[in-house]
């Protein structure tokens, strides 16, 4: 089972039902025991009984002399006794009624119980008695003992299932009862979350293994929300002050241009420190925004709007984008509805999206934009004509500084830094809604969907 709570229940019914099933066998074991052990006592009565009915004799005694002594007493007692007696040499001079043609086997020496089949007779316990010259034989039928074992052991297995039944049951309350610290402790983990570090796991009473767990998994906490918040203030400082320093080195730049207008070898190299100046200026601004998102420093206010109208007026803007790249951009669904959102971060959203998608689609391909509007939800969906993605890089691409489909020929600054889908990610999870990718199906390419809530 895959639920460790079933496979407690599991555990729990095995366990009790293996236990009540070896103290019923050991219970059947012993009813057994005792009841021949009973058999032999009653044997052992009855044969005080005959003895004292023979007497005492001056000499070994004849069979007529026996059978005249016991013959009606063994009549009376023949449903529940057979009787045999020897003399001294092993001769029987004296049989019970009941035991028909039959005889009692001699025991071997040292052996005065024994329990066997007799033709005729069936299943017999048997206690032999010397006594002077005679050698007298009590036997009991041993098929009241095996009915009432076979009553014993039908009730048991009834007893047996129901126990089994019942094990489901109370091994099912144990469980939630026994493991409602640990749902208590995958509730709150779960809800801690990057922008939710601070909260932690409450301490059950006491000075047990549980205790020990959480007290270890909240330490865990502390040490990944100090490295967390490490994390982010460097991210967040490194690039706010990086902003300064980069723009002093864009105007320093611009003023080399203008002096070395008139070396073609210089300006050219100028040209590609502005390249590398905006792009860093991108990737700071891109780290900084990821920070304040992640943070929750990031504020801001969603109005409501038509998904129909903000598409119309993003054809445009991604339309420019696609003619950039040689290739075309295309919208082939724009449901009607109104949603709830931050136009800005939503149009920063398609833009990441489309530029990725163009990045890796082939000129004179086609990206398209899909909106579509349900009673509560937004999705859009952008596709591309790329190569896809093996199965184990589709999440992979929402980190930061993943790249993906073809950069060859391609400079960094045509690929991109790797934290457009980041964004994408964050801006996705302000406005309560997830992101995904996926490979299209029964076509090449690659598309992301935005699943968001309409309000």
């Amino acid at each position: 089972m895959r639920s460790f709570t079933g496979r407690i229940v599991v555990q729990f019914a095995v366990l009790i039902t293996l236990t009540v099933g070896m103290v019923l066998a050991a219970g059947g074991w012993f009813l057994s025991r005792e009841a021949v052990n009973g058999l032999d006592m009653l044997n052992q009565a009855e044969y005080t009984e005959i003895r004292d009915r023979l007497g005492s004799f001056p000499a070994a005694p004849g069979s007529a002399t026996v059978d005249g002594r016991i013959r009606a007493h063994t009549e009376i007692d023949s449903a529940l006794y057979f009787f045999q007696v020897r003399d001294s040499s092993g001769t029987v001079i004296f049989r019970s009624t009941n035991l028909g043609v039959s005889e009692l086997p001699i025991l071997p020496y040292g052996i005065s119980r024994w329990t066997g089949e007799l033709p005729g007779v069936g299943a017999v316990r048997i206690c032999e008695f010397h006594d002077e010259s005679l050698s007298i034989q009590v036997a009991s039928p041993l098929q009241p003992v095996r009915w009432l074992l076979e009553d014993y052991t039908r009730v048991s297995l009834y007893l047996l299932f129901g126990v089994a039944l019942a094990s489901v049951g109370l091994g099912w309350a144990f469980a939630r009862l026994t493991l409602r610290p640990v749902r208590d402790i995958h509730a709150t983990a779960s809800r801690i979350r990057a922008d939710n570090l601070g909260e932690r796991i409450p301490v059950p009473a006491g000075r047990d293994e549980l205790a020990a767990l959480v007290g270890l998994l909240n330490r865990m906490f502390d040490r990944l929300e100090s490295s967390f918040a490490q994390v982010k203030r460097f991210t967040a400082d490194a690039s706010h002050e990086l902003k300064t320093p980069l723009t002093f080195l864009r105007l320093n730049a611009e003023k080399l241009r203008l002096k070395c207008a008139n070396d073609p070898e210089a300006t050219a190299a100028i040209e590609d420190i502005l390249e590398e100046i905006d792009r860093l200026r991108r990737v700071t601004e891109s780290l900084l925004f990821l920070a304040k998102a992640e943070g929750g420093a990031l504020v801001f206010t969603k109005t409501e709007m038509q998904a129909d109208a903000f598409i119309r007026e993003f054809v445009e803007d991604g339309s420019a984008l696609a003619e950039d790249h040689d290739s075309r951009f295309t919208v082939t669904r724009a449901d009607v509805g109104r949603v709830r959102c931050e136009t800005t971060l939503m149009r920063q959203l398609l833009l990441n999206l489309v530029s990725n998608a163009l990045r890796v689609s082939p000129p004179d391909s086609g990206v398209t934009l899909e909106s579509v509007m349900t009673q509560s939800r937004w999705r859009l969906v952008v596709s591309d004509q790329g190569p896809g993605l093996p199965q184990d890089q589709l999440e992979r691409v929402f980190e930061r500084f993943q790249r993906y489909g073809p950069t060859s020929g391609k400079t960094d600054l045509e690929t991109g830094a790797g934290l457009g889908l980041a964004i994408c990610r964050s801006i996705a999870t302000l406005h309560g809604g997830t992101i995904h990718a996926e490979n299209r199906v029964g076509a090449v390419g690659f598309c992301v969907v935005v699943d968001l809530p309409a309000d």
